[in-house]
């Protein structure tokens, strides 16, 4: 299976060509993350994410706190993004809901990992069956900051909750190309799907780089072949 690689935080076209060209498979593009540096009017995610599908190379995905599904939907749906990154801390009702009214959509449910523990550990099994897709597993910073932290999951803890888990994985959390020979027991699971970029995907400016995201998708994907998952 090849390794997906997802970039997150455009906020362009200029982004979104960069990206597609350097080889992204996935662009995150930010709505309903009140606050966020990356967060997009409705009218701006629609945009680009028809910037995303012209460049035929790449898909768009939501990234949102958003709660309400009926509001996820109507913002997600016209604009053609059918993977949906839940990256608050939204109960599996939403889930089940979302896939209920969008059963095409993939429902992409990030786990947040403090230290070696998971706070939706316990409700594991209830998001199963309520129907998601994906699990991203992402470091949370200081006092409980969510996404694009820079912060890397210790490899044990990755693997003990990749094990809690039946479903396919994306990985996040200060992921680089210079750090892939630390995940090598991560990258062999045979559900690990891909990985999630944001800050190794930047130059020093905070622009992102082609040449960064180039080495990273090389690095990543120099890795044996393993069962499809999805």
């Amino acid at each position: 299976m090849t390794v997906l690689l997802k970039v997150c935080g455009a906020t362009s076209r200029d982004d979104v060509a960069l990206l597609g060209a350097a080889g992204a498979d996935l662009i995150g593009l930010w709505h309903g993350v009140p606050g966020g540096p990356a967060d997009l009017p409705l009218g701006r995610f629609t945009d680009l994410a028809e910037a995303c599908r012209t460049t035929e190379v790449t898909e768009p995905m939501m990234v949102t706190f958003l709660r309400d599904p009926a509001v996820i939907v109507d913002a997600a749906r016209p604009a053609g993004v059918r993977w949906l990154q839940l990256h608050g801390y939204q109960p599996p009702a939403v889930v089940a809901a979302l896939k209920r009214g969008w059963p095409e959509a993939t429902v992409v449910k990030v786990l947040h990992v403090t230290g070696d523990a998971c706070v939706e550990r316990p409700l594991l099994a209830s998001y199963e069956r309520a129907g998601t897709d994906v699990f991203l597993f992402d470091a949370t910073g200081a006092e409980g900051r969510v996404g694009s932290t820079g912060l890397s999951l210790d490899p044990d803890v990755v693997i003990d909750l990749a094990e809690a888990t039946t479903r396919p994985f994306l990985l996040a959390g200060g992921i680089s190309a210079a750090n892939r020979s630390r995940y090598e027991k991560v990258a062999a699971h045979p559900r690990f799907a891909g990985i999630d970029v944001d800050t190794a995907a930047r130059d020093l400016s905070g622009a992102f780089c082609a040449d960064s995201v180039g080495g990273i998708r090389r690095r990543w994907r120099a890795v044996p072949e393993v069962e499809e998952v999805f």
